[in-house]
């Protein structure tokens, strides 16, 4: 079961939360770990990811529609625990322009989320400004490393997506 925060996480946990979050783990992780966390979901029926395995993070597998494609795409984000359901962050690893997927949803808010095993429909929605926030600061909680993505934001501001569950 993946730690519920960073203070909670072993020590091999927070070694790997950290080294995602330096300029080294951004070049290796970036563009690695999307294809990692894929691999092993398909491989585990959707019960695990890389991320959950390497580091202990929640990770949502969220599969949507290409806004030009039409085609699906799959991404493994981090999951965010939220009453609906769960919450997940357009960090993007801090790249100055917002993920595929966000917009994707943007363009057609249907998607397949598979999370620790268990696959649903959702219709996903934009947070609210103050949901935002709780989203934001309970995913601080769970990988303080979003701190350091905003930063490498700039100016960007992260959205929150709500994916409900049914």
């Amino acid at each position: 079961m993946p730690a519920r925060s960073f203070d909670d996480a072993n020590v091999v946990y927070r070694a790997m939360r950290a080294v995602a979050v330096t300029k080294a783990g951004r070049v290796v992780f970036r563009p690695t770990a999307h294809h990692l966390d894929q691999i092993v979901s398909k491989l585990t029926g959707g019960k695990r990811s890389f991320a959950g395995i390497a580091a202990g993070l929640p990770t949502v597998i969220l599969t949507t529609t290409g806004a030009k494609s039409g085609k699906p795409r799959t991404v493994a984000l981090l999951g965010i625990p939220h009453p609906e359901g769960v919450a997940v962050v357009a960090s993007n690893y801090g790249a100055a322009n917002h993920p595929s997927w966000y917009h994707n949803l943007k363009a057609d808010p249907g998607a397949t989320v598979t999370m620790d095993g268990d696959t649903w429909d959702t219709t996903a929605r934009l947070a609210t400004p103050a949901e935002r926030e709780e989203i934001w600061a309970r995913g601080i909680e769970i990988f303080p490393g979003l701190t350091k993505e905003q930063t490498w934001a700039g100016d960007r501001h992260i959205e929150a997506f709500v994916l409900k569950r049914p």
